[in-house]
């Protein structure tokens, strides 16, 4: 496997070193492009795509369906937008209930509470499934996905 299949197709399989790799390569890759202001950005939106070439692969290597990554793609965001409800609920309703400034402080202070709580959940996610994928064993053998990755596959 070449690095252009390794990044642009999310076809075959790849075993956990050529996984790593990759993700290295594409952490590096979005640091340096986020150094760049505004075309850096709009750049890093191809490491996206990437990335979920690599972790398909990776994925129909284990013998599962590429589409499992869908999981923390969309648990994540999710939990970061009810990170910002938990905030700014209690804050909101707090000074619709005509409180003091004892009352509105504590809501808000209760509200980044929860949202801690939700970042962290997310985080929790994202990287437990980032694990879970990258030290799980190879399916051994062929599977419907092709043949068992070599160990040294990137060339």
């Amino acid at each position: 496997m070449d690095w252009k299949t390794l990044f642009f197709s999310p076809d075959g399989r790849i075993g956990r070193q050529s996984f790593w790799i990759g993700w290295l390569v594409l952490l590096g890759v979005n640091v340096v492009l986020g150094w760049i202001p505004l075309i850096g950005w709009a750049l890093s939106l191809v490491t996206i795509y990437c990335n979920v070439c690599i972790t398909a692969k990776r994925l129909h290597d284990m013998g599962k369906s590429g589409f499992l990554q869908i999981i923390p793609l969309v648990a994540c965001p999710t939990l970061i937008v009810g990170a910002i409800v938990a905030v700014a609920g209690p804050a909101i309703m707090a000074g619709v209930a005509d409180a003091n400034e004892a009352q509105v402080t504590a809501a808000i202070l209760a509200g980044v509470g929860g949202m801690m709580l939700f970042f962290l959940a997310a985080f929790a996610i994202g990287l437990g499934f980032l694990i879970w994928i990258g030290v799980s064993n190879t399916q051994p053998g062929e599977n419907r996905y092709g043949p068992e990755p070599t160990l040294n596959a990137i060339a």
